[in-house]
């Protein structure tokens, strides 16, 4: 399992659109994540900073991501969604999303399920 941490900037004009957007992701969307091998996808806000986390349980990253870009549903969702945000100097895997380094992760104490 791969852990992917990625932050991009809100649009503060474009607050309202993204929150409401995001408030009834479409099925299609979600669909094509899943099927893309992406599991516990989340999106924090701070201010006008955008926090996304996602975990990959595939074996090709990179096709799986191709994937999800040429899917319809996700290139209209984003024709919705990439306005609402500004780039860092510095994208990475998400296309405009940056990504973060992981330094530590809190692993599962052995003989537990968690």
């Amino acid at each position: 399992m791969r852990r992917v941490a990625q932050t991009i900037r809100l649009r503060p004009e474009h607050r309202d659109l993204y929150l409401r957007l995001h408030s009834a992701v479409w099925p299609g969307v979600e669909a094509a994540l899943r099927a893309a091998n992406i599991r516990n996808y989340s999106i924090f806000l701070r201010e006008d900073t955008l926090f996304g986390y996602f975990e990959y349980h595939g074996d090709d990253f990179e096709a799986d991501m191709a994937t999800i870009g040429a899917d319809p549903a996700t290139q209209a969702w984003w024709k919705l969604t990439d306005p609402c945000q500004e780039a860092w100097a510095d994208s990475g895997t998400g296309g405009n999303w940056s990504d973060l380094t992981e330094i530590w992760h809190l692993q599962p104490s052995q003989g537990t399920n968690q």
